[in-house]
């Protein structure tokens, strides 16, 4: 007698189970949400920043500018194609690498020597 009781409750009018109370589908899914929005904004955000900066970076180098590419070689730019920069490394020595291998630029080599003798 008592699960006829129990069943007649959980059931409405028309026979068929009550809903979830509360918008069980909101809450369930609210963690991922917040999950995602806090993913963007201390990874994805800041990665979109450094790329856009980078791809400026590349778009105003100019001859004679001092770069280091992503393996670390340290030279002068000595020319410039859409795709492709010639570095020289030392007295005769010249390569070319991808633009997008030039990591950064280096400080001029006067101002290199300054702050290692300001040290």
């Amino acid at each position: 007698m008592k699960i006829g009781i129990l069943n007649a409750w959980a059931q409405d009018a028309g026979g068929t189970p009550a809903a979830p109370p509360g918008g069980g589908l909101l809450f369930s899914l609210l963690p991922f949400i917040l999950i995602f929005v806090i993913f963007y904004f201390l990874l994805i955000l800041p990665q979109q920043r450094q790329r856009k900066k980078h791809r400026e970076m590349l778009s105003a180098l100019k001859k004679g500018d001092h770069v280091v590419t992503s393996s670390g070689f340290l030279g002068t730019i000595t020319n410039i194609h859409k795709e492709v920069v010639t570095l020289q490394l030392a007295d005769n020595v010249k390569v070319k690498v991808l633009k997008d291998t030039i990591a950064n630029l280096q400080a001029g080599e006067e101002e290199a020597e300054k702050g290692v003798q300001g040290s």
